[in-house]
């Protein structure tokens, strides 16, 4: 019986061992989670995060502050409606790309991150550079229970999170309903904001979703403005509490007061303000608000 149970044992051993071993060209790491399947890749001067096949973090192996994408520095926009904010909550990691840019341009800023799978923590900190410290603690849990459990308030949440699907990388329904939307604003400050990443396009490639999470959003955030990426895919949205309606003059304005007053501030900080976009996705009419009983996230995210 002994021989059989160390047989066993052998054998799962190997499995675990050819599960996360590298087979694709450039890869340094990979390993199938219940949630993920991770590739760690270098690709010449680049670092880059596989899950599945969607690209999560981009990280230059030179200099590991640069290399991230565009549409992740629409994630400081939040900064010209709440420019005293000195508390983030994260729903989502990735190689914490983000996390290190909060904590590199505001010091007194402290970034909570809420991540679900305990292996993307274990391969931020041991590929890319993600540290954990005072200032930026992470949490492994599920982002809305997280959200209904806390009794913090913040002046910014951000959620960037995306799981497995049949058709690729989706949005959590339950992080993309109504009653998310409102727990979320519950847990904001006065003055918070809400900054939320969707894979899509506003008038192209998966606009139907875009135009849902806009939709939805809007039952609940007073204002609701758009910076569409042009090098990806990507549409960050920004709900406010304020009901202050804000222009694009506004907000041109606001951020050259901000550059003004802050001893650092990231070299194109303004080049993104130029991407505001107030108006309502053209779809709007046509797309469903999403709620608990009712978040078909997968099928917006086919349409085209």
């Amino acid at each position: 019986m002994k021989n059989v149970i160390l047989q066993l044992a052998c054998a799962v051993a190997v499995v675990s061992c050819l599960a996360t071993a590298p087979v694709h060209a450039g890869t340094i790491f990979e390993v199938t989670t219940v949630y993920h399947h991770i590739r760690v890749v270098d690709q010449g001067t680049e670092r880059i995060l596989f899950f599945d096949d969607a690209q999560q973090t981009r990280m230059s192996l030179q200099n590991p502050a640069a290399g991230h994408f565009e549409y992740t520095e629409f994630f400081h926009m939040p900064w010209l409606w709440n420019h005293r904010l000195t508390n983030v909550l994260m729903i989502g990691l990735g190689g914490g790309s983000v996390q290190r840019a909060f904590e590199r341009f505001y010091p007194e800023v402290v970034i909570e991150t809420v991540e679900i799978d305990p292996v993307v923590l274990r391969v931020a900190r041991d590929f890319f550079n993600f540290k954990e410290s005072s200032r930026q603690r992470v949490y492994i849990d599920d982002g809305r229970v997280f959200l209904r459990r806390t009794t913090s308030t913040y002046g910014l949440i951000v959620v960037d999170a995306y799981v497995s699907s049949r058709y690729g990388p989706a949005i959590p329904a339950h992080l993309a309903t109504k009653q998310f939307f409102a727990l979320a604003a519950a847990r904001l400050g006065t003055n918070g904001v809400l900054a939320y990443n969707v894979v899509g396009s506003l008038q192209g490639h998966q606009r139907n979703l875009v135009g849902s999470i806009y939709k939805t959003m809007k039952t609940v955030f007073p204002e609701v403005y758009m910076f569409p990426a042009t090098t990806s895919m990507n549409v960050v949205m920004i709900g406010t509490k304020s009901t202050e309606k804000t222009t694009a003059a506004q907000l041109k304005q606001r951020a050259e007061a901000f550059v003004r007053t802050r001893t650092q501030v990231p070299p194109w900080f303004m080049k993104r303000v130029g991407a505001f976009r107030p108006d309502p996705p053209p779809n709007l009419a046509s797309c469903p608000v999403l709620t608990d009983d009712f978040a078909p996230v997968e099928g917006l995210a086919r349409t085209r």
